[in-house]
């Protein structure tokens, strides 16, 4: 099955490298380009792509709130690039729904991986690099005074399966630290995600960090 892709960025050289290196790749195709949010919510709207390479910083609608428009209508999946400067709009993008968020400077490989693994319903959270900017965002927000709705509601598997995502911990890692299978993994995200009416597996991982779950 071919992975649609839309890609949202200001810069017109960024895009047609983007293009380049996803057109290379047999499994992924490029269905539309768009320089500013506004127009990437709309193509995407109507181009129903599985995923849209989402920039943060553009004119017009900034990738923030279309994210979030993206993502709560239902439309697709969000991966957002940015640069490693700490952009605080980063955080926002995780709050509003994205998928995960990759660096600029990623390679070839790892952002094909990237938007496969997105595509498929899963998130981006690399230990060495999404855990550090969660855990800078996190702690520059003041902590829940109260509980999220619907930790309660959590099995005690499932909360340990949150912590782990919070953690950064991809699904394999968690199978491996639980001893459990990375298909009852994929299980428990998905109810932990439907409990705490969370649209994605970073937003999971971002609750966690705001509820104190994950030191």
């Amino acid at each position: 099955m071919t992975i649609r892709v839309l890609l949202a960025d200001d810069h017109s050289a960024i895009r047609t490298g983007l293009a380049m290196i996803l057109d290379g790749a047999p499994d992924i195709e490029v269905v539309a380009e768009a320089g500013d949010g506004a127009s990437a919510v709309r193509k995407a709207t109507a181009l129903r792509p599985d995923v849209v390479l989402m920039d943060v910083r553009m004119p017009e609608v900034d990738g923030i709130e279309a994210t979030r428009r993206l993502v709560s209508a239902g439309v697709c999946a969000v991966l957002v690039l940015t640069t490693f400067d700490m952009d605080s709009y980063v955080y926002g993008a995780l709050r509003a729904g994205a998928s995960g968020f990759l660096l600029k400077s990623v390679d070839a490989p790892r952002l094909l991986d990237a938007i496969r693994v997105v595509a498929a319903g899963d998130g981006v959270i690399e230990p060495s690099v999404t855990r550090r900017l969660i855990h800078a965002f996190a702690a520059a927000q003041p902590r829940e005074t109260v509980p999220p709705p619907g930790l309660d509601q959590l099995t005690d598997r499932e909360s340990e399966v949150l912590v782990c995502v919070g953690e950064g911990l991809s699904n394999q890692q968690i199978a491996r630290r639980l001893g459990i299978g990375e298909t009852t993994v994929k299980t428990h995200v998905s109810r932990v995600l439907t409990k705490l009416d969370l649209r994605s597996r970073v937003q999971a991982a971002v609750l966690a960090q705001e509820a104190g779950l994950v030191n």
